[in-house]
């Protein structure tokens, strides 16, 4: 197992700040080239590419919502071509729209359903097959602890990371003889701004006694990269909160 990706080109959506911030910088000081994906914030993500350089790597902060798939075709040529082709996918983009089941409705669902879930399918399939023939790859889902839990965000938020996990094991199954591994992470309670105004409630729960950080999520998907052997796995990081 090596965690230097010296060589390697990292694709990381939804980049620009939060646990996807810390994977493209952790990334980039493991080694890797780092695209950095946004679909608005352009400032800070131009911010994280820059970080990146800094770290004498090369990074381009590429603008594309990933749950849609011309979108995405078009980011994945362009880190081709000003990177190179994708060796390491980090599926991190997502939203956490928080509903009750009274407020809960088909258009929710389905905008929940498309960034959380699609995007890592139009993603994964934009990259496999050029992996697959390098006989080298690396995918990660970021998921989460509500993909088994109830969760604080919704029935929606639960299906779409479930189905992310499920999405997880199907690609690993598949591409298992290729070199190419398919792994996610689980984060559960992480300092950002959906578990800010509630910290000290969150707080409480967790055994450890505190919120988990980006980059404590980060150092997974960077073990995970350097991992040969493990694949097909979901990787919980939440303070034990709870066990698989």
């Amino acid at each position: 197992m090596s965690t230097d990706l010296s060589g390697r080109v990292a694709l990381v959506t939804g980049a620009s700040r939060g646990i996807g911030k810390s994977i493209a910088l952790a990334l980039g000081a493991a080694g890797a080239d780092v695209a950095v994906n946004y679909r608005a914030r352009a400032d800070d993500a131009q911010a994280v590419a820059a970080a990146i350089r800094a770290l004498g790597r090369r990074s381009v902060a590429l603008g594309a919502d990933v749950a849609d798939g011309t979108q995405v075709a078009r980011m994945v040529a362009a880190v081709e071509s000003t990177l190179g082709p994708v060796d390491i996918l980090v599926n991190n983009a997502g939203i956490a729209l928080r509903r009750g089941l009274e407020e809960l409705n088909e258009a929710d669902f389905d905008r929940t359903v498309a960034v959380n879930l699609k995007s890592a399918f139009l993603c994964t399939q934009a990259v496999w097959r050029g992996m697959r023939e390098r006989r080298w790859g690396r995918i990660v889902n970021i998921s989460s602890g509500a993909a088994r839990g109830a969760g604080i965000v919704g029935a929606h938020y639960n299906a779409s990371k479930a189905g992310m996990e499920g999405l997880t094991r199907g690609y690993a199954a598949r591409l298992v003889k290729d070199g190419v591994t398919v792994n996610a992470v689980a984060p559960s309670l992480i300092e950002s701004d959906m578990t800010a105004p509630h910290r000290a409630e969150s707080e409480a729960r967790i055994p450890v006694g505190r919120l988990g950080t980006g980059d404590e999520v980060a150092a997974v998907v960077v073990m995970l990269a350097g991992n040969a052997y493990m694949t097909g796995q979901t990787v919980a990081v939440n303070g034990g909160l709870h066990y698989n």
